[in-house]
């Protein structure tokens, strides 16, 4: 392994530079330079991080050898239109099986395993609570594409159809809430509303996806 005196003289010839041009650029004496190739001084601490970015290297490469290639990074995939919109079709499709499963579970738990209500709750809460955080995190890390005209208006429909269908299920939740007084119940209704609105977005996605696929054919 070639020690610092070495490396400095190989980094110096590498970049065409003579020994008063590295000490112009550093503000220190050709001698200086000089003796640090030769091995009789070492640069002062200060003169590091200016001998790196001179040379550009890395303080790592500089004193210990080691290598920063930065061919070896791997890029990151980025993704198509086309598989966003699949791999969005897939985290939905599967999250609105996760909501069904937790209210299945919530039903069975107090019904059939008469499991306290406070942990049937916490338990329902919990599965929900997954399913949610698949959708966000799926949807906050996915590139955004530019909508065209079409997929604006498709928005707005789907949009218009998810302002009605909370319309009704808040009016439902009122109406059999102050009917029933069953409170501890009723707000399931905002869950399968919720789940309701998963898959209006996934009937939407699929039906991109078939007008893609034809087009392709």
């Amino acid at each position: 392994m070639n020690n610092l005196g070495e490396k400095l003289f190989e980094l110096r010839k590498a970049k065409n530079l003579s020994q008063e041009e590295v000490a112009d650029k550093l503000g220190v004496t050709r001698q200086s330079v000089s003796k640090w190739e030769t091995n009789q001084s070492t640069p002062d601490f200060d003169k590091i991080v200016p001998l790196c970015e001179l040379f550009e290297i890395s303080t790592d490469e500089l004193l210990i050898g080691k290598r920063e290639d930065k061919k070896e990074i791997k890029e990151e995939k980025v993704l198509t239109k086309e598989e966003v919109r699949r791999k969005s079709a897939e985290i939905v499709s599967t999250s609105v099986f996760i909501y069904v499963l937790a209210v299945s579970i919530f039903i069975v738990a107090i019904d059939v395993l008469n499991m306290n209500e406070v942990l049937a709750v916490a338990l329902f809460l919990c599965v929900c609570g997954w399913a949610t955080a698949r959708i966000i995190n799926h949807f906050m890390s996915v590139p955004k594409f530019e909508k065209t005209k079409k997929e604006k208006v498709e928005n707005e429909i789907e949009s218009a159809i998810n302002g009605i269908l909370w319309s009704i299920l808040i009016a439902i939740y009122f109406i059999l809430s102050f009917t029933t007084m069953a409170w501890n119940f009723t707000w399931l209704i905002f869950i399968i509303g919720g789940i309701l609105t998963e898959i209006i977005r996934l009937i939407f996605m699929l039906k991109n996806e078939k007008k893609e696929e034809s087009k392709d054919e």
